[in-house]
């Protein structure tokens, strides 16, 4: 196999629009274009390359393809990049031919991911995810290390560096898996004292570039990162907002949704998501300007439904009225006289003092349904009890010392593993947070 140098910049980019007959051209080359730029690529051309099924080796034709080799060798190109999914094959094929380095969508999406991920979980996902699409693509240009059948002395390692970097790079993959899991505790035990706290939950959610970080900026007083481009907004941010004649809720803030965005991302960020998961309401910001609102709203719902959170409640936001000629601030309500949609411009500021009112009468309704017993918010697992029985694991000595230090431990025995067995009185809130987080994560357990 030919091998070449990959360059170590890839900002020059000739972009391959691969369209299906059932696809909405200009809105997809537009889209496609989008992110590019999203991701720093200088873009020199954008091909278009209609085919009715994909090609098993190139993806597209041999036609095609020679046109994009000659364009790429008479611009200098250093990426290729196609709209569509390439199979690993598929793209080793396409380097091998036009000696440059080829991605596909997701590859795109992943790297800009990686440029816009700020926070600890934001870097661990986005590198799970690059392993995870990586570890398919690795290309076998270390033949000189592979093994060798021979007589003595000819005999090669016993590994091929090939499958030296699918072992290390499975290894990373199991660690990055753990960190995350521990991440995923801690975001849920926060989310369980806000649970207690009554407030409501609100998670704002949308088509990337609708304009959501800019709202909640406006709604909050935060300084998120807003900026017209995809994906400006990848790590979830939460603040407190007061509301008028009503209790705060919690917003969050959340990574914009997208056209098919790819399953694997899905999955990776579903951490993240968790969020949009466990709100009790969704700002569905939308673009009011954009001609195509409509379906940029089904493509959240079915992003919203692949998550499973396609039932919680919605609050339709619709955002740059002040492109729209003719367009006011304006607030609707449904039958049961709750809202269901705001005109605003998240930009001007118009229409701001609706969305508060909407909010405000949201969590006034939602407070009344937890009074009334009908919400599905839980009590602490431990809120009450008195005189029962803990057992605790030896590396929860820590918690084992406070329990003790509050005088809250009527009897004590050892338990077989080096533990204690412990019978508790009532417990204040804070130690009943500790024990419940301890039980969470098999520190401790309530005996049958």
């Amino acid at each position: 196999m030919q091998l070449f140098e990959r360059p170590r910049k890839g900002e020059r980019a000739v972009l391959v629009a691969y369209l299906p007959p059932s696809i909405d051209v200009e809105e997809t080359l537009i889209e496609f274009r989008d992110l590019a730029v999203s991701a720093g690529a200088d873009v020199l051309h954008m091909i278009p390359a209609k085919r009715r099924e994909p090609d098993a080796t190139f993806l597209i034709g041999r036609g095609k393809l020679q046109e994009i080799k000659e364009i790429v060798q008479r611009d200098c190109a250093e990426v290729v990049i196609f709209s569509h999914p390439l199979a690993p094959a598929q793209e080793r094929n396409l380097e091998r031919e036009l000696q440059c380095r080829v991605i596909d969508r997701t590859g795109l999406i992943l790297d800009i991911f990686a440029q816009r991920a700020r926070s600890f979980e934001g870097k661990l996902q986005v590198e799970l995810a690059q392993l995870r699409h990586l570890s398919t693509r690795l290309i076998r240009g270390w033949t000189h290390l592979e093994r060798q059948k021979g007589g003595i002395g000819l005999r090669g390692p016993g590994e091929t560096q090939l499958e030296t970097d699918r072992r290390l790079i499975g290894e990373r993959i199991k660690q990055l898996k753990k960190r995350l899991e521990k991440v995923s505790r801690h975001r849920h035990e926060q989310r369980k004292r806000r649970v207690r706290s009554t407030l409501m939950a609100v998670s704002v959610v949308g088509y990337t570039n609708a304009g959501k970080s800019t709202l909640f900026n406006k709604l909050t007083g935060a300084q998120v990162y807003a900026a017209d481009q995809l994906f400006a907004t990848l790590d979830p941010t939460l603040r407190r907002v007061e509301l008028p004649g009503a209790a705060p809720v919690i917003l969050a803030d959340t990574v914009g949704f997208i056209r098919d965005l790819p399953h694997s991302l899905v999955a990776a960020f579903r951490a993240t998501l968790e969020e949009t998961i466990e709100a009790d309401l969704l700002l569905h910001v939308i673009d009011g300007h954009d001609e195509n609102s409509q379906e940029r709203i089904d493509q959240v719902n079915a992003v919203l439904a692949e998550i499973g959170a396609d039932q919680v409640p919605q609050l339709l936001v619709i955002n740059k009225i002040d492109l729209i000629p003719g367009r006011e601030p304006r607030l609707e309500h449904n039958i049961d006289q709750l809202p269901t949609r705001v005109w605003v411009s998240a930009v001007t500021g118009a229409g701001m003092e609706l969305l508060l009112v909407a909010l405000g009468e949201l969590s006034r309704a939602y407070s009344q349904t937890l009074e009334s017993g009908d919400g599905d918010r839980t009590t602490p697992l431990l809120s009450g009890r008195e005189n029962f029985i803990v057992h605790l694991a030896p590396k929860a000595g820590r918690l084992h010392a406070l329990l003790c230090q509050h005088k809250v431990v009527s009897n004590e025995v050892a338990a077989e593993d080096g533990g204690w067995l412990l019978t508790l009185k009532q417990l204040p809130p804070s130690l009943v947070e500790l024990l419940e987080r301890a039980i969470e994560l098999g520190e401790a357990e309530l005996p049958d």
